[in-house]
């Protein structure tokens, strides 16, 4: 069973998410590596896993037309800082009221 190592581009679908595979394929000619992208469907039961997730895909038998992976593990999920937005917008609240006071 091939197992691929991916993040999630999409979560939208039920029990189904997309994952973004990159991979290095070196060039014949020029002997030089680029990137090369595959995007594959994969089977999530729960619907516990986000956008933006790494996770670990294995090859399974044809649960669907487009979908014959499921997701093994969990890697990485991303560090989401809720707090950054808000801290700016009331600094710039402070200062456009210091503005206007002087």
């Amino acid at each position: 069973m091939r197992k691929l190592k991916g993040v999630i581009t999409s979560n939208k679908m039920n029990k189904t998410i997309a994952v973004r595979v990159d991979r290095l394929k070196k060039h014949t000619k020029y002997l030089k590596y680029y990137r090369v992208t595959s995007v594959f469907k994969a089977h999530d039961e729960q619907n516990e896993y986000k956008t933006g997730d790494t996770v670990i895909i294995q090859e399974t038998r044809p649960l669907s037309r487009v979908k014959k992976w499921k997701v093994v593990q969990l890697v990485k999920r991303p560090a989401v800082s809720v707090l950054g937005g808000e801290e700016e917008s009331s600094e710039n609240a402070k200062i456009s009221e210091d503005s206007q006071n002087a």
